[in-house]
């Protein structure tokens, strides 16, 4: 993104002030970065960014735990599936270069780059499936997720090594993890009680 706003002349973000600001939609985190869609169109400086993203999304590692996770709940028999704000293409990509597909039973993206449509899509996938409301687990790293989670009836808990600080994940008033180690950690105490 910093790439993006210089190309424009227009001050950079810090790690913090994205931790702070990062929200959907995405339009209106770039609203707060200073865009005026008026003079240029989101469509514009969104594309430009996953321009670049896609240009460099192979250097970010999966997270240390991500592997052993995935692993952990599909040992437990516990399929699990992708719901991304991020555009159906992207997904796939990311999912082969890390060669965690096989992990999911259904990876669902958007038509789209502009981070908008979750809930529509994810209620369609909940509804398919059949499980009762507290049958789903939301793992997630925004409040948006939190919201995602509310409208398809799932439950949820937040993950504060993503796009947003800890404390705007507390806010939510679910659990929150300090990382994917954290989750099962979480996890087998519910399964214990």
């Amino acid at each position: 993104m910093n790439g993006v706003l210089r190309r424009r002349d227009m001050k950079e973000m810090t790690e913090n002030w994205f931790l702070e600001n990062f929200c959907f939609p995405v339009k209106d985190y770039y609203i707060k970065l200073g865009f005026d869609f008026e003079k240029e169109p989101f469509s514009i400086s969104g594309s430009e960014f996953i321009k670049d993203y896609m240009n460099q999304h192979h250097i970010p590692k999966l997270h240390s735990e991500a592997k052993t996770t995935l692993e952990y709940f599909n040992e437990k028999g516990i399929t699990q599936s992708i719901l991304s704000a991020a555009s159906q293409v992207m997904l796939d990509d990311i999912l082969k270069y890390h060669d965690i597909r096989d992990y999911f039973i259904r990876i669902i993206g958007q038509d789209n780059h502009y981070a908008y449509g979750k809930e529509v899509v994810g209620k369609a996938w909940v509804d398919e499936l059949h499980y009762g409301p507290h049958e789903i687990l939301f793992i997630g790293d925004t409040p948006h997720d939190y919201e995602v989670a509310n409208f398809i009836g799932a439950d949820c808990i937040l993950v504060a090594n993503g796009h947003v600080s800890i404390e705007r994940l507390e806010k939510t008033g679910v659990p929150v993890c300090g990382d994917l180690n954290d989750v099962i950690n979480w996890f087998e105490n519910q399964v214990k009680t």
